[in-house]
């Protein structure tokens, strides 16, 4: 009997062998397409993360990664206990949340202002004009951030026109105007180009669902919220949760320019911190390569914790895995 069994599963492991080679050979030009793909996932992705033990080792560059003195979490104590680690953690929460509040939505309120538009010129010159902004460089967008905002110029014209006097102070320098610059400079930038995805979504609405809703006589408002809205649903929900699994980490570069010792103590986020203590002036490979591992860890609980939270609200239907 168990002998009889064992013959079985071998000739079924057998059979799907054979099946998975041939549907290789059937299909071998997809397969064939999927090979630069992965040699960039395995090149760029997978291939660094060898470098990981970095962080749990006394690096030095003449020693070389195998050489170097293992520490085991030594790092990520030194970081813990650092003066300024709780701020570095309230900085970047706070900047990234403030981020997914502001920059998420605007697109999903844009993309539907789009698709009920009934004028195609005016909404391929809205299309174009919010596209633009994506292609400026971050160095180019923080030096017309700078140039706006300079004291000598526009805003002290603006500051005296409305009962100032003097020069208008620098709001470059206020620690709390930084996030404000921060956010609302990423949502003009971005806005547009975050639309495609909802764009492409909302094109996918059945005519046949508008129709009945107007023979209902339901009004282009309520068309929006009934038909529009739940249609891109699993889009927003699978946006949302890939938006909270890089909640932590905010960009430097963008935020180490935007960045001046009087605005410190809000936009000292991980990340400059990261590039400073590990490129700069420590010039610690292992303690920022152990800052950075944590910084990972706790994207990925934030990702599986939002998708975990998104299944059970949706009953399974609008979640990522």
């Amino acid at each position: 009997m168990n002998t009889t069994a064992k013959n079985t599963l071998a000739d079924q492991s057998v059979v799907r062998k054979i099946g998975f080679w041939l549907r290789v050979r059937k299909n071998w030009q997809l397969h064939l397409l999927m090979i630069l793909p992965v040699l960039y996932l395995l090149i760029f992705y997978y291939s660094p993360m060898y470098g990981l033990q970095i962080a749990f080792k006394d690096y030095r560059v003449r020693d070389g990664i195998w050489g170097s003195d293992w520490v085991g979490f030594k790092h990520f104590v030194d970081f813990f206990q650092a003066t300024n680690f709780w701020e570095l953690i309230k900085n970047t929460l706070f900047l990234s949340l403030y981020n997914i509040i502001v920059a998420f939505p605007i697109p999903i309120v844009l993309a539907l202002m789009l698709h009920v538009s009934e004028r195609k010129i005016l909404k391929k010159l809205t299309q174009n004009v919010s596209y633009m902004p994506h292609f400026i460089s971050v160095v180019v967008l923080v030096g017309i951030v700078n140039q706006i905002l300079n004291p000598v110029g526009v805003v002290t014209n603006l500051y005296n026109a409305f009962g100032g006097v003097g020069i208008a102070p620098d709001i470059r320098a206020s620690a709390a105007a930084f996030r404000h610059l921060y956010v609302w400079s990423g949502v003009w930038q971005q806005m547009g180009w975050s639309t495609i995805i909802y764009v492409a979504a909302l094109a996918g609405v059945s005519h046949e669902l508008h129709e009945a809703a107007e023979l209902d006589g339901a009004s282009r408002w309520k068309r929006v919220l009934n038909v529009d809205l739940p249609t891109i649903l699993p889009t927003i929900c699978i946006m949302l949760i890939l938006r909270f699994g890089s909640a932590m980490s905010v960009g430097y570069e963008k935020v180490y320019l935007m960045q001046n010792n009087l605005n410190l103590s809000t936009s000292e986020v991980i990340s400059t911190y990261v590039y400073k203590v590990g490129f700069t002036k420590m010039n610690q490979q292992s303690f920022g390569s152990a800052i950075d591992l944590f910084n990972a860890v706790i994207n990925t609980v934030m990702l599986v914790s939002v998708n975990t939270i998104t299944s059970k609200l949706t009953n399974g239907e609008q979640s990522l895995f």
